[in-house]
């Protein structure tokens, strides 16, 4: 009973806050039709007879950009104006961060983790490439029992799991000194956001929100307060360990700028999170088969070499989201959502039947 309990709870959490997971989601619908079906008529499935829905799409193309909002309560604020969860795209902030950090001489990419964080000595600690390629072998995450009360209590599954108990775990898990196959992993990121912590001797929150404002020039973008103007916003305490990994809050015109970032290179430093470094060869058949790849990994990126697509997406108990670029053709792709993960048809599989008509 016991087993069969702690199994109905790992599976409960794993629908929560993955980004990169599994879309289980689609099953309900009839798998077969999807890959062939185009990006507007995947949206007006997803859209059809639904009141709470708002979906906003975020387009770069030629040097122009587009946004459009969806749904039938969509005039309710002007399209720039919706707060929406990112989920897992928050990764690519923390990765962003690293790379400043070394842009800066303040750490090496090859530095481990135990040189930054005090943790009880011991052969091996993983290297920050490994925590962001996801090849450091820590699993997505570990299960804590304050993750088994956040989900009786219906709450964010990593609620109230500070940074000191992170360390600990981290202190406690034996690992190899090698590249481990891909497994996308919350701990490692939160493990590389509480080392930029000490880095620049500050908590998370407050070095996260001044990188925000002072080099990302982001003015509608916040770690999670569980306030916003849609609903069901997450909540988390100031020390929570996995605020790197999935709580940052933004609007489209924010997310837009984000994007052009990245896609310009006006802040030179975040090219490195575009670099392949990890040859990862995680596409699944069900990926495949939705036309989703990743062949390679950034450094809290995802990597599609087939198709020349940079990308990532997030998930939490409400939102769901999805951003991608291809450098070379500068164009870019973001859609954010207010409806949960497993609704019809997820952000990630609508946006990239989008991005790939755009490339042709």
């Amino acid at each position: 009973m016991i087993n069969r309990k702690r199994r109905f709870i790992l599976a409960a959490l794993v629908i929560v806050a993955l980004g990169v997971g599994a879309f289980y989601a689609i099953a309900s619908y009839r798998m077969s039709l999807i890959p062939s079906m185009s990006f507007e008529e995947m949206l007006d499935y997803t859209t059809k007879n639904s009141e709470s829905a708002i979906i906003t799409v975020g387009i770069i193309e030629s040097g122009e950009t587009s946004t459009t909002v969806y749904g039938e309560n969509a005039s309710i604020l002007p399209k720039e104006d919706f707060e929406y969860e990112i989920g897992s795209i928050t990764k690519t902030f923390t990765s962003s961060l690293l790379c400043k950090a070394i842009s800066e001489n303040k750490v090496e990419l090859s530095d481990s983790i135990h040189e930054y964080i005090e943790l009880p000595q011991k052969g091996y600690y993983p290297d920050f490439r490994r925590l962001l390629t996801h090849t450091s072998g820590y699993k997505e995450y570990y299960l804590d029992w304050q993750m088994v009360t956040n989900f009786f209590r219906k709450t964010n599954a990593f609620y109230g799991i500070s940074r000191d108990e992170l360390n600990t775990k981290t202190g406690k898990i034996s690992i190899e000194d090698k590249d481990y196959p891909f497994e996308y992993s919350s701990f490692g990121i939160s493990v590389v956001g509480s080392a930029l912590s000490e880095i620049y001797a500050s908590d998370f929150i407050t070095v996260m929100q001044d990188f925000i404002e002072s080099d990302l020039k982001l003015e509608n973008t916040w770690i999670s307060d569980g306030k916003g103007n849609m609903n069901g916003y997450w909540n988390w305490m100031p020390d929570d360990a996995y605020i790197p990994a999935g709580a940052i809050v933004s609007t489209m015109d924010d997310m837009m700028k984000y994007m052009q970032l990245h896609m310009s290179e006006a802040l030179p430093y975040l090219s490195l999170g575009h670099e392949i470094h990890a040859r990862v060869h995680a596409t699944t058949k069900q990926y495949e088969k939705l036309g989703i790849r990743i062949d390679a990994a950034g450094l809290g990126w995802m990597i599609d070499t087939e198709n020349n697509i940079i990308w990532h997406n997030g998930g939490t108990d409400n939102f769901n989201s999805y951003m991608a670029f291809d450098k070379d053709k500068q164009i870019g792709v973001v859609i954010l959502s207010n409806l949960a993960p497993d609704y019809r048809i997820p952000a990630t599989v609508m946006g990239v039947k989008l991005i790939k008509t755009l490339q042709e």
